[in-house]
């Protein structure tokens, strides 16, 4: 069985204050390796969704940005074992 290339599957929510989610899309995409980016809100609430290797990163440059909640990173190199991710 074929590994997939970003492990993680990334997602969680920002909450802060005038949020662009243009350039924290665009920041993301420039740092840090992966793909399937999502960043989609408003300036007070942005939701992620990105596969990459180093969720920690993500997750650390979102917490710059406001406070981050439900979050959620899975295995998918796990999953498609048909494990628990």
């Amino acid at each position: 069985m074929q590994e997939t290339e970003y492990r993680y599957d990334t997602q969680l929510l920002i909450e802060g204050e005038n949020l662009d989610e243009d350039a924290i899309h665009d920041y993301i995409e420039e740092n840090f390796q992966g793909d399937c980016l999502l960043a989609v809100g408003g300036d007070d609430l942005i939701k992620i969704h990105y596969h990459t290797n180093e969720p920690w990163d993500v997750l650390k440059y979102c917490r710059s940005l406001g406070e981050i909640f439900d979050i959620v990173v899975e295995d998918m190199d796990r999953q498609s074992r048909g494990l628990k991710g």
